[in-house]
């Protein structure tokens, strides 16, 4: 419904995707055909891909380190439709925690970078003096996810953002389509 109507001029919610850092297809990817998979079984998708040779650092980010993102999603970025934005996952956590504290939900990682966005939203709004209705999706429970919780706790997570040079070879990699 939301989308249906900013495409047909009705009203003009943003949307906004949140990416970790740490894996940031659609923020520092390239928008090529690529392989959904690495060992090339898959048929070519054209995505946001930071390459199927790319591996992503061991940090925890969810389930969020796959290296391309959904086809349809990365055309309504190309189409500019859609925004993007990667955080780190301290960040993530932060938000997870103080989410968790004020809710009593504790979410997913992968949520968690949706309640990231939804809560520098808001803070943005209160410091401009904006009322909007902010909408996220919470899809899943950090119950599995205790680990991650017991590093961000104990100071021992950290971040990483990967290089344009950790990133060069799978760039290059990329299948070459007319």
């Amino acid at each position: 419904m939301y989308l249906a109507d900013r495409l047909t001029g009705r009203a003009s919610p943003r949307f906004i995707a949140v990416e970790p850092l740490s894996c940031p297809s659609l923020t520092r990817g390239r928008f090529a055909y690529d392989f959904g998979d690495t060992a090339h079984l898959t048929p070519l998708v054209k995505m946001y891909t930071l390459g199927c040779e790319y591996m992503p650092h061991p940090n925890h980010a969810g389930g969020l380190r796959y290296h391309g993102m959904n086809p349809v999603l990365s055309q309504l970025y190309h189409d500019g439709i859609l925004e993007a934005r990667a955080v780190g996952q301290r960040s993530v956590f932060e938000a997870a925690t103080l989410f968790a504290a004020h809710e009593t939900i504790l979410p997913a990682p992968e949520s968690s970078h949706a309640v990231r966005a939804a809560i520098d939203e808001a803070l943005r709004c209160r410091e401009a003096g904006e009322r909007k209705t902010i909408l996220f999706g919470l899809s899943g429970t950090g119950y599995f996810d205790m680990t991650a919780y017991g590093s961000y706790l104990d100071g021992t997570m950290t971040d990483h953002r990967p290089t344009d040079e950790d990133l060069a070879p799978a760039f290059a990699a990329l299948p070459k389509v007319e």
